[in-house]
């Protein structure tokens, strides 16, 4: 356009034909127009303001090229300037400076002053600083440096002394620009000044940038110390300082030694970089806990992906969980990747928004990889994402970054390793185990918890000390309170415990102390409700910051409100110290028992939790399938924490756990534990002097023994118990007693003393007003009457007994009572009755989780259908029978597999 065409109107419509200059032929959109020109805050009004713009700077391009070649068009969400670009000054520089290459010198310099003529002041001047473009200045810098270079080869120092003088003080860290100036004042004869030059560029690069000069710059300085002649000749200059385009980076740090397996994730992302849309930059995730191996990973990936990627790599640390230093800015990691892309110090734009277009602008038509290395948060990251479709960005971070999707990011979460992989890592360190020290090296990763970090540290353990034999660091990694300590390289801050340290140090303070809390937390999982009643807080607050610590990967949350460590981290938090929650702990499992175990069974103690505690917060449990539900999925957590309490010397609180717990073991039985359980139970209540809570825990005890068939060994207990309850005068525990030491003699044979034990159980429950009890001992009544040869007189108190189990709500005893009467009918030649009553035994103990009692009931009514000749239907009832008695390893189960062996075969 003509030089002395004017645009009318001001800046706003001025930066408007700017931005649309700058990128001609390609739509503009509305809402980057907006942001430009009212930075980012525009008002209510700004669409309608732009479109009489947009309306005027039509009028004023009609009148001044009546073709109509040029042309603003409104386009989807923006607007396109139609024009040629021939006639826009910036793609002539361009050209010009394109042209001038590989010219000889005099062409070249009569071409690149013609191009910076077309510079006649500041870049986009006139348009009050809205839109900027460094780019411009860019390209106008490069050619008065190919200019200068062009007339240094034809001699002419002389006539650009002054011109570097000044271009050196406005650009004093463009070192193509120092180097100029030190070559032409040393052909000047100022050999001197040349050396000063060069030795005030130094140290201000060093002071302020921290960077030495670059090797073409330091050549030419030794060059003229040495009073080198041949710098006198006219040539080319030797310093050449990288352009954009020019400098292709590759700042992947070196691949980490014997990185093994996780060709799933590697397979992944290369799939992310194959399948990549087109239109936007492919953008994958790796997030996980510290020492995962996130970052091997990453520069694995990135090494072995380099040739994919022809135009560079650029790495970023950025530092977000380093408690020593701040995470790094996005505008400095912009700067440094400008730098690396070739971009000058002094073209690097100040404001944030403009380095990030800048750089947006660099990568659009290039295909690079970025990797950004422990990234803080989304924010973080988001002004470092390219614009155009042909880079890749692989991101490292120890939070889930969820804000990234928005982004078009795939997420991937790295778990710790698998056995044989994690294994391997050891064996590259230390080379293959011996035959005999396989099962060792197999343990030595399960300690390390198969997390990559611990693993290369116990392999290199191995390896830098002889004296340590693998047995000796397994035996120390074995002691959990030396276990982190050993997974540490000496002399160097490198460890677990480091590892953690950078996550955990950057954690707000509420969510450090939440990690202090759940490091008191004895058992493998733990829940809202839980940590709500350690820190004295609502259940919600306290999943909030479970949720908080799941995205760091301290905690994961393996289903719905249940959360676990991986054992180091477990560690870790203990080594917080929090000891003194351990009551607490206790507390809630007391609560949480007492709640579900009275929708199993009417309570048969005082132990009542079901109004005390109203600070406790309950779990969410409505009824008999949540109860069972809390029971199996806490268990492991109860017996952790009676174990716990017992060290820790809460006696009372475990003896009392260990009783409540004992009641969902009669409902699923399984020896091994629930002997455990009360064995802890029981020598918690002798050391807190609590004779109540012994006659209890022995009596419990009693009840497993008489569970499976060893009703001869609970004498002992019982008498015990009897003999404290008298002394205690306490009727309730009394009938218990001599419910139990009847049950005893019961199981001896001795059914007219058991008989008499009985009668007087029943007579001190109904002083005791024990309706429990009452029932319990008329059903043990009748089958003593069955065992005496009389099932017609027990049939009458086993009837009373399903009838009291129902009136107390005691659905897992009405199943055993009806099993009963359905024996005793089936003896008196009653198969209907019995049928029924085996039919609804079996359907109460399916609903309600009753193995023992199912197995029993399926017994009962196989011999009822093997009577009819149904044999076909009886072995399926004996082998169902079978299987729930192997399951809670009753020596019933001998009895049945009897009875099929004795079933016709013919049939």
């Amino acid at each position: 356009m003509g030089e002395n065409t004017l645009v009318p109107g001001g800046p706003g419509l001025r930066g408007l034909l700017a931005m649309l200059l700058l990128e001609p032929n390609q739509v503009v959109s509305v809402e980057h127009v907006m942001d430009v020109l009212w930075d980012h805050e525009p008002p209510a009004t700004a669409r309608t303001i732009v479109q009489g713009y947009v309306s005027r700077l039509r009028r004023w391009l009609s009148t001044v090229d009546p073709t109509r070649e040029t042309r603003i068009q409104t386009t989807g969400p923006g607007y396109r300037l139609v024009v040629d670009e021939a006639r826009i000054d910036v793609a002539l520089a361009r050209d010009l400076l394109a042209e001038s290459r590989d010219r000889p010198a005099g062409e070249r310099a009569e071409l690149l002053a013609r191009a910076q003529g077309l510079w006649r002041g500041p870049e986009l001047s006139g348009i009050g600083g809205r839109v900027r473009a460094p780019e411009l200045a860019e390209l106008r810098l490069t050619v008065i440096e190919a200019r200068v270079d062009a007339d240094l080869e034809l001699g002419r120092h002389d006539d650009v002394i002054g011109e570097l003088a000044a271009l050196v003080d406005t650009h004093p860290f463009r070192e193509h620009l120092v180097g100029q100036f030190v070559l032409a004042l040393y052909r000047c004869g100022r050999r001197a000044a040349a050396l000063e030059i060069y030795q005030r560029f130094a140290h201000r690069a060093a002071r302020e940038l921290g960077l030495d000069p670059g090797p073409g710059l330091r050549e030419l300085h030794s060059r003229i110390l040495r009073d080198d002649t041949t710098l006198l000749e006219q040539r080319p200059t030797p310093v050449i300082t990288p352009r954009v385009g020019v400098l292709t980076p590759a700042q992947l740090p070196a691949a980490p030694p014997g990185f093994t397996g996780r060709d799933a994730e590697l397979g992944w992302l290369d799939g992310i970089r194959d399948t990549a849309d087109g239109t936007a930059p492919a953008i994958a995730v790796l997030v996980g806990s510290a020492g995962v191996g996130k970052s091997a990973l990453a520069v694995v990936w990135g090494t072995r992906a380099a040739a994919d990627f022809p135009d560079g790599r650029l790495y970023a640390s950025l530092r977000g969980f380093d408690p020593r230093h701040e995470p790094i800015e996005p505008a400095e990691v912009l700067a440094r990747f400008l730098l690396a892309l070739g971009v000058a110090a002094e073209h690097i734009p100040d404001d944030l928004a403009e380095r990030a277009a800048f750089y947006r602008s660099l990568l659009a038509e290039r295909r690079l990889l970025v990797l950004l290395d422990d990234a803080r948060d989304s924010d973080q990251v988001r002004p470092l994402l390219p614009g155009g479709p042909g880079s890749m960005v692989l991101v490292t971070s120890r939070r889930t970054l969820d804000g990234l999707v928005t982004h078009g990011a795939a997420l991937r979460v790295l778990g710790t390793l698998p056995p044989d992989e994690a294994e391997a890592v050891i064996e590259h360190a230390a080379g293959p185990p011996a035959d005999h020290e396989r099962a060792l090296r197999t343990r030595l990763a399960r300690l390390c918890d198969h997390l990559p970090l611990a693993l290369r540290i116990a392999g290199a353990r191995l390896v830098a000390s002889p004296q340590w034999s693998l047995r000796e660091l397994v035996g120390e990694l074995a002691d959990e309170r030396t276990r982190l300590g050993a997974l540490r390289v000496q002399d160097v801050d490198t460890g677990v415990r480091a590892a953690l340290d950078l996550t955990v140090g950057g954690l707000d303070p509420v969510l450090t102390a939440t990690l202090r809390q759940l490091g008191a937390v004895p058992g493998p999982t733990f829940g809202p409700h839980l940590l709500a009643t350690m820190a004295g807080s609502s259940p919600e607050a306290a999943r909030e910051r479970l949720r908080g610590l799941a995205a760091l990967f301290l905690v994961t949350e393996s289903e719905p409100d249940v959360y676990g460590m991986h054992d180091l981290v477990r560690l870790y938090a203990r080594e917080l110290g929090a000891d003194d929650l351990l009551p607490p702990v206790l507390r809630y499992y007391l609560v949480a028992s007492d709640l579900c175990r009275r929708h199993l069974r009417a309570a048969a103690d005082d132990i009542d939790y079901s109004e005390a505690e109203p600070e406790v917060p309950r779990p969410p449990v409505r009824g008999r399938e949540d109860a069972l539900a809390w029971f199996e999925r806490e268990w492991p957590n109860l017996v952790a924490a009676a174990e716990a309490g017992a060290k820790a010397g809460l006696h009372t609180q475990v003896w009392q756990l260990a009783r409540m717990a004992s009641e969902f073991r009669r409902v699923r039985s399984r020896r091994d534990d629930w002997e455990h359980v009360l064995r802890l139970g029981l020598d918690a209540a002798k050391a807190a002097g609590d004779r109540r809570g012994e006659v209890l825990m022995r009596l419990s005890r009693c009840v497993l023994l008489t569970r499976f068939d060893q009703e001869h060994e609970t004498v002992a207990d019982a008498e015990r118990a009897v003999a404290i309850a008298t002394e205690l005068r306490d009727s309730k525990l009394m009938a218990m007693g001599f419910n139990t030491v009847a049950s005893a003699l019961y199981g001896q044979r001795r059914y007219n003393e058991a008989l008499a034990g009985y009668r007087k159980a029943l007579e001190l429950s109904g002083r005791a007003g024990y309706r429990l009890g009452e029932a319990n001992l008329l059903n043990n009544i009748a089958q003593v009457h069955r065992n005496l040869g009389a099932p017609a007189e027990a049939v009458s108190p086993q009837a009373q007994a399903v009838a009291i189990f129902r009136e107390v709500g005691d659905l897992g005893f009405v199943g055993l009572a009806l099993a009963n009467l359905a024996e005793l009918e089936h003896e008196l030649n009653m198969p209907e009755a019995a049928e029924t009553h085996a039919r609804e035994a079996i359907s109460l103990a399916e609903a309600n989780g009753l193995d023992l009692t199912e197995a029993f009931a399926r017994e009962v009514f196989a011999r009822v259908l093997r009577d009819r000749g149904e044999i076909a239907a009886a072995r399926v009832e004996l082998m169902l029978a079978l299987e729930l008695y192997r399951l809670v390893q009753s020596p019933a189960a001998q009895a049945v597999q009897a009875g099929l062996a004795a079933l016709p075969t013919d049939v």
